[in-house]
């Protein structure tokens, strides 16, 4: 009788097993990688199966003869992904959009449109899917797209085109919009105008007739010099983060109802330079840990700091290098246990282990070499 009962325990414990094995391989983590192209066309994004238990990678499609696709954004539900497409060019460049073979890892191109001005460096999208809007660097504005059902891009129904300086010659002489970000009730969109030291924060407007607006500007003033580049919001909606570009700062914001009320800033680097680039900014999907990327020209680093989750307050935990140079733009992987960082002037993407207690990042053995890489999306796939 006790040999039979081990017996069942034994089949019962493999079944288990067999299931979640199941589980585990029916979900599909994929990585997008944007690249500029040195203004020719080229192999501008590929897309990798990302191993959720070993940080390995495998290259599953590269879409090729494609000009500066040197920013990536996602749909929410991951079935879509946006490109910016010849940016940097002396042209107006363009937002394309593909529809994500997530079984296979491939793109295939829906459509098109034009930007409505030179320099796009930045997509977001709202967070019913909807909306797209993209962020011109050169051509100081923000361009507004309608989401069709199946993926494809609307023509603009909204260009805002902006002038303004600040106090830093050659890059603050007018207006630079680097991105833009909804907020978390999806009811207004904050800009951040690295020329201008400004965010303008605009009333995201829906008609009855299904009409979308950006309206009613507020600025909000950042310290002169600042250069305000990327921002997130915490996952509690309480509170903003912002990356300052030409200061190396963080500036932690509180935040109700459309309203970012300044807290406090700071130093990204780990020592004072003379020139600051910072760049990226992402919270943990636990929202315990901020991370921030810092690019030379003397140091090339992740800043890590611990949220405090009632004040929104920031405390520096550590710098941890990137292992390359120019790190342009990272992200952290759905699971929250990697993070990735795309080192666009040494062509890698460096993989670091999360402690998910600590902060802290360990760095794997494994890189991806591919060149010029400045966007990374990604996304976990549920197989039907």
């Amino acid at each position: 009788m006790k040999t039979e009962r081990i017996k069942r325990v034994l089949v019962l414990l493999i079944i288990i097993g067999s299931l979640s094995c199941q589980k585990r391989m029916d979900k599909t983590t994929l990585l997008f990688v944007g690249s500029f192209t040195n203004k020719e066309p080229g192999a501008g994004i590929h897309v990798f199966a990302f191993n959720n238990e070993t940080g390995e990678s495998a290259l599953k499609f590269v879409l090729d003869s494609i000009t500066n696709t040197s920013f990536l954004k996602l749909s929410p539900n991951g079935k879509y992904l946006y490109s910016v497409v010849e940016s940097q060019m002396q042209y107006h460049g363009m937002v394309a959009a593909f529809s994500v073979d997530s079984i296979n890892g491939k793109l295939k191109f829906i459509n098109n449109q034009d930007c409505g001005g030179r320099n796009p460096v930045h997509l977001e999208i709202d967070t019913k899917g909807e909306i797209l809007v993209n962020s011109n660097y050169t051509d100081p504005s923000l361009s507004v797209f309608k989401i069709s059902t199946d993926g494809s891009l609307n023509e603009c129904v909204q260009i805002l085109r902006f002038k303004d300086s600040s106090i830093i010659e050659g890059r603050q002489n007018k207006a630079h919009i680097h991105s833009s970000n909804f907020s978390p009730d999806n009811q207004y969109l904050f800009a951040h105008d690295l020329g201008a030291d400004k965010i303008r924060g605009f009333d995201f407007v829906i008609t009855d007739r299904g009409e979308t607006f950006l309206q009613n500007e507020k600025q909000i003033k950042m310290k002169p010099g600042s250069g305000p580049r990327h921002f997130v919001f915490h996952p509690n909606c309480k509170f903003g983060y912002s990356i300052s570009e030409l200061s190396g700062k963080i500036t932690a914001f509180s935040y109700d109802s459309g309203n970012l009320g300044f807290m406090e800033d700071y130093q990204s680097y780990s020592n004072e330079q003379e020139i600051y680039r910072a760049a990226d900014i992402h919270i943990s999907p636990d929202g315990n840990f901020l991370y921030a990327s810092n690019r030379g020209p003397e140091e090339d680093s992740i800043s890590i700091f611990a949220i405090n989750q009632v004040s929104g307050k920031l405390h520096l935990i550590d710098h941890e290098p990137t292992y390359g140079k120019h790190p342009r733009n990272f992200t952290i992987d759905p699971s929250g246990k990697y993070l990735l960082v795309a080192n666009q002037d040494s062509n890698n993407i460096v993989i670091f282990k999360r402690n998910i207690k600590t902060g802290k990042l360990s760095k794997l053995e494994q890189e991806i070499q591919l060149m010029s890489p400045s966007s990374l999306q990604m996304h976990t796939y549920t197989k039907n």
